[in-house]
């Protein structure tokens, strides 16, 4: 505020302080110097609230798979730890040979206990391992494009890349802010590499003097719909009403994307659940039956 009252513009005292995004303080930028700081305060509003809100869509598609691998993990390892020695140290006094899927289950229960921590090192250091590899430029190209190649998941993440990069760069482009710095601010907002690379691409090509819409189409990453839109969008002098309404569309196939991977997940988690608990509990009860026919044979 004070910064202000000396005769610093607005744009130029946010610029100071590092928690506010380029983003923000180019769109401020713009408005003030167009002189309609208000309509582009209001803009930015309603993008931060759609952009929080796809977030969100996209964290809760990823969050539920999670948490059920998880549990299902987990019940699995109390089941090998706890359950399963205790109908090993039953079926001992039994004698004789035990039922092959019965000796498998018993096998991994006796291995897991005798090398838990062994296996809980190699999956922290998995992890840390994996964590650093994804801070390089090259880990997180490769991740991220494995990631977008994922069936049903890979389509939610592209499809809210898409929304996330027309929704930020229509409310740029809208703001006044020049096309050029629209699309630096928007690659880095991408939340993917594999776009971000795309889009930059796109900005030096642009700088060549190309349109926005080819280098995009060689990219191969953005669908054949949204080049045509942009391109049609370039031509009419219309680019930021058209890229928001690819975003308010693509916001709209994340919501169908995210209820079809949930709808799928779910039984497939449970048919994996079921299968594996299932499969565990047959095998410890199958010298039962065995016994059970030997005495009834006896």
């Amino acid at each position: 505020m004070t910064d202000v009252e000396s005769g610093t513009t607005l744009a130029e005292a946010l610029k100071k302080h590092n928690c506010f995004s380029d983003l923000f303080v180019n769109m401020v930028e713009a408005g003030e110097a167009g002189g309609i700081l208000d309509i582009i305060l209001n803009r930015l509003a309603v993008y931060l609230e759609k952009s929080d809100a796809l977030k969100k869509k996209v964290k809760g598609a990823m969050t539920y798979p999670t948490i059920v691998f998880l549990v299902a993990m987990g019940a699995t390892t109390f089941m090998l730890l706890f359950i399963i020695p205790t109908f090993a140290k039953m079926f001992s006094d039994f004698g004789g040979q035990l039922p092959l899927p019965t000796r498998i289950v018993m096998g991994i229960s006796d291995f897991l206990r005798a090398n838990w921590y062994l296996l809980l090192g190699v999956i922290i250091g998995g992890v840390f391992a994996f964590r650093r590899y994804y801070k390089t430029d090259t880990g997180k190209y490769k991740i991220d494009k494995s990631m977008l190649r994922i069936p049903i998941l890979g389509s939610v993440l592209r499809k809210s890349a898409v929304a996330r990069f027309t929704r930020t760069l229509g409310t740029l482009v809208a703001s006044g802010v020049p096309i050029l710095n629209g699309l630096e601010i928007t690659a880095r907002t991408a939340g993917n590499k594999v776009i971000e690379e795309a889009i930059m691409n796109t900005r030096t090509s642009i700088s060549e003097g190309n349109t926005i819409a080819e280098p995009l189409k060689q990219s191969g990453e953005f669908p054949p719909m949204v080049v045509q839109m942009i391109g049609v969008g370039e031509q009419t002098g219309a680019l930021d009403e058209m890229l928001g309404k690819i975003a308010d569309f693509y916001d709209s196939e994340v919501d169908t994307a995210v209820d079809a991977l949930t709808s799928i997940i779910e039984p497939v988690m449970i048919v994996v659940m079921g299968t594996i608990v299932g499969g565990m509990l047959i095998a410890m009860y199958l010298p039962m039956f065995k016994l059970v026919t030997v005495v009834s044979g006896g």
